[in-house]
């Protein structure tokens, strides 16, 4: 049985098991109650966090809050433009399954009955790709 896992570098000079360097930096935002810029080697995600007092009539009188997302990528985050979905009128299935992706990860996580009933919107915009955005 032969292996398909070469020796060969990445880009940058990684070698193929080797992670980009990821640098987090909190507070990057000033109005957000939270907020981080995500770098992994030359990939930038802004992520923000809003608190807004209420939650979604399916979770009224539950006790428990809710956490969505959205999930964007400016025009010029690639190496060629892309109009903004918002132009178009309609966001595409990748990113619709990415923001899904988000929202379904950090409920997963979040203690939703110590939330109380307060909704938390994660904002996450890739301002520069470099390489997959999914992760």
């Amino acid at each position: 049985m032969t292996s398909t896992f070469t020796t060969s570098t990445r880009a940058h000079g990684r070698n193929q098991n080797q992670l980009r360097p990821v640098k987090i930096t909190r507070g990057y935002t000033v109005h957000a109650e939270g907020s981080v810029l995500i770098e992994f080697g030359d990939t930038r995600v802004l992520c923000t966090a809003s608190v807004e007092e209420k939650v979604p009539g399916h979770k009224k009188g539950s006790g428990e809050g809710w956490v969505t997302a959205e999930y964007g990528m400016l025009p010029r985050a690639t190496h060629t433009r892309g109009d903004r979905e918002a132009a178009r009128g309609k966001q595409s299935g990748r990113t619709q399954e990415i923001q899904r992706l988000i929202g379904r990860s950090m409920r997963a996580v979040f203690d939703l009955k110590k939330l109380g009933e307060r909704t938390i919107h994660l904002d996450c915009d890739v301002l520069q790709a470099d390489g997959g955005t999914r992760t």
